[in-house]
């Protein structure tokens, strides 16, 4: 098994859950058809292997006028289901008849709703140009039309009860086909829609729904009826006692007016949900949909990088240089002005997906080529990378712009490890002060310029007291319910209140004043993912995560560590570490290593390097020396080395293949692996100054 998420979608019609399914699992799909074509050489061949894009070359090879029964001998699938989404690209084809929405007779835009077709679906087979900044004018031109003609969603629940009784469920959802609503509205301003967070991935899972569900209750506690919209089956917020009214259905623009059409609720919630939510703000807000909290216009003016690095100029605060480039020559322009190290981002970009760091021209032009092609439709974002900093998070709650409950954490990791993924502290434990009260001053000022009500989270870096602003996140981060636990604050109640307009107190000082640190680490899930190579970068590759709390940093991150799965090594350790900077700062360590009696193996450069500093290690051989002895990979295989610390010097080809062969025996055979030299510093000087017995097992409540 490899997903880390599901959805689920509700219709009356095959055609029409099948629609929806496909659009919630947010690969940037808008159906069945209406899609940017894939690239598929070999349709052929492309339908008889399985993979998770063939249901979209199904879409290609029905339109390519295949017959049910060819597709039929080479996926095997039912000819029911096969005829059923014969129906839809039927649709398609004689939507695109019409030239104009006008023309579009009210027969068939009803069949296309019933059939899962979305608005800008239909505006798309009317104008097959219709991308970016158009798709949404179209999107709302058919949704005024279809209002126009009466053709409307209409509520539905689920019936539990199989028919036997009339079921009072709170499983709802919005459909086509039907004639009237199986509610009744109240019409009385008294109920807050929250937006929810969608199919779990990587880079957004349980954490958004920790805070939809806090926000809920909240909701509930403070008057309000609460209203859920979110089509996730796993999660707490679409339990049905969750909340007053649950909607199993699609959080796109579309359907969450559909339902505020429907709700006319008081306000509703964007910031608990993560990404997707926080996306439909300038949307929402220009039909007038009152979001509470931060204004919409705020939102955009952190989100969009250009407003928001000409707020930070005019503040006066510092960001790493950066620059949105259209093409090749002015990025080689550009980082001769600035130099190597670089992050690589484009355009379309969301959590540190396709981010990279590029140490020199060949691995640039590499990612660039992977990257799609630079132009002015897809600018890239080349920013200068600052090494050896310190990356520094502060999740707060603000209310009008004053900061009233705040947590800074510091990652181990230097910064360029993805911050979803870094194993973050908490509160950060080698921190100068004059760099938090730095730190403070800067939000106070982002905060007020923001006019923040809500939560929020900024990312900075550090050198020596310098700090830049790496980015600000107008809502929850994924580090909201790991900071709430560990302070005994809830960050969400308290966000939750302020947006429903209630003065809020700050927490006292002294709340801010612990005497434990929490440490939260990542879960991979490498070994399920075969072949991938299991070295941190930029972009987020984890899948779960776990938060310890101890009497001081060796504790909770030794517990942390245990907690994921990296064991304590019994006797050896194989060493490979990187640049000389990298091998400077793994030296301590070592030393420990040594004077706790384990045997130290080590390749080329390291094993050069302790023995120069009086470390004695075994010299092995990686697998592009075949003919020199000991192996690495033999001694992995014969169960001789009980942990792996191998950090890539740089990103080249060789550099990352014979260390990835190492890096994914140790994978493959179950033996701890760390990849990242601040980590495996701190885990090493964790385990050689306590023992397992020495770990206090206490209960949550005792901190």
């Amino acid at each position: 098994m490899k997903s880390v998420g599901e959805v689920m979608a509700i219709g009356r019609t095959f055609e029409e859950a099948i629609q929806k399914g496909l659009r919630m699992i947010g690969q940037g799909m808008h159906g069945f058809v209406g899609n940017k074509e894939l690239n598929v050489s070999d349709i052929d061949k492309a339908l008889a292997e399985p993979t998770d894009k063939r249901i979209f070359v199904l879409s290609q090879a029905l339109q390519h006028n295949y017959s049910i029964e060819r597709i039929h001998e080479l996926t095997k699938i039912d000819r029911w289901f096969l005829h059923k989404l014969n129906n839809i690209v039927a649709t398609y084809n004689e939507l695109q008849q019409f030239d104009t929405l006008s023309e579009l007779p009210r027969e068939l835009l009803l069949i296309a709703k019933q059939q899962g077709f979305s608005d800008f679906q239909i505006a798309r087979s009317i104008d097959a140009a219709i991308t970016g900044a158009k798709a949404h004018e179209a999107s709302l031109g058919v949704r005024n039309r279809r209002k126009e003609l009466g053709i409307l969603p209409v509520v539905k629940q689920i019936d539990t009860l199989a028919a036997e009784y009339p079921a009072q469920t709170n499983y709802l959802y919005l459909t086509y086909n039907g004639s009237v609503n199986d509610i009744n509205y109240e019409n009385d301003n008294r109920s807050i829609v929250v937006l929810g967070s969608g199919a779990y991935r990587i880079g957004s899972s349980v954490e958004f729904d920790w805070c939809s569900v806090n926000a809920l209750l909240t909701v509930k506690k403070q008057g309000y009826r609460s209203v859920m919209i979110n089509y996730n089956p796993e999660t707490v917020s679409t339990d049905y006692d969750m909340c007053d009214r649950l909607y199993f259905d699609e959080l796109t623009f579309e359907r969450v007016m559909d339902i505020i059409d429907l709700e006319t609720p008081y306000g509703t919630i964007l910031s608990v949900g993560g990404q997707i939510p926080n996306n439909l703000a300038m949307k929402l807000d220009a039909q007038g949909v009152n979001i509470l909290g931060t204004t919409a216009q705020s939102i955009d003016n952190a989100e969009d990088r250009h407003k928001f690095s000409s707020m930070l100029d005019e503040l006066g605060i510092d960001q790493p240089a950066w620059r949105e480039l259209t093409s090749m020559d002015d990025i080689h322009k550009f980082i001769d002005e600035v130099g190597f190290p670089v992050l690589v981002r484009p355009s379309y970009v969301l959590s540190g997906a396709a981010m990279n760091v590029c140490s020199n021209t060949e691995e640039l032009e590499r990612f660039l080529r992977l990257a799609a092609n630079v132009s002015k439709e897809h600018p890239v974002v080349v920013s200068q990378f600052i090494q050896f900093a310190k990356e520094i998070e502060m999740d707060a709650v603000a209310q009008n712009g004053e900061i009233k409950a705040y947590s800074i954490s510091g990652h181990i990791e230097f910064a360029g490890v993805h911050s979803g993924y870094a194993t973050i502290q908490f509160p950060p434990q080698k921190l100068y002060v004059e760099t938090m009260r730095r730190l403070k001053k800067v939000s106070a000022k982002i905060a007020k310029a923001l006019n923040i009500s809500g939560p929020f989270n900024i990312q900075f870096l550090a050198k020596n007291n310098d700090i830049k602003v790496i980015e600000c996140n107008l809502r929850a981060s994924r580090s909201f319910p790991f900071v709430s636990k560990v302070l005994k604050i809830n960050f969400i109640d308290l966000a939750t209140r302020i947006m429903l307009g209630e003065d809020v107190e700050k927490p006292s000082k002294s709340a801010f004043d612990l005497d434990y640190v929490g440490i939260k680490a990542s879960q991979f899930s490498f070994s399920r993912l075969q072949g991938a190579d299991p070295v941190l970068g930029v972009d987020m590759s984890s899948t779960g995560e776990v938060g310890c709390i101890g009497d001081d940093t060796s504790e909770a991150l030794l517990k942390a560590m245990l907690s994921v799965g990296q064991r304590v090594p019994e006797k050896s350790v194989l060493l490979s570490t990187g640049t000389p900077k990298q091998k400077a700062d793994m030296l301590d360590s070592a030393h420990l290593l040594h004077n706790h009696g384990y045997k130290i193996y080590a390749t080329g450069g390291t094993h050069q390097f302790l023995n120069d500093n009086g470390i004695p290690a075994i010299r092995v051989y990686w697998p592009s020396q075949p003919d020199m002895q000991p192996q690495a990979l033999d001694l992995l295989h014969n169960k001789e080395i009980d942990m792996v610390v191998n950090v890539p010097k740089n990103l080249t080809p060789t550099e990352l293949s014979n260390g990835y062969k190492i890096r994914r025996a140790a994978i493959d055979l179950n033996v701890p692996l760390l990849t990242n030299a601040r980590l495996a510093a701190a885990f090493i000087s964790a385990f050689t100054s306590m023992t397992l017995d020495d770990i206090e097992i206490k209960s949550w409540d005792e901190y």
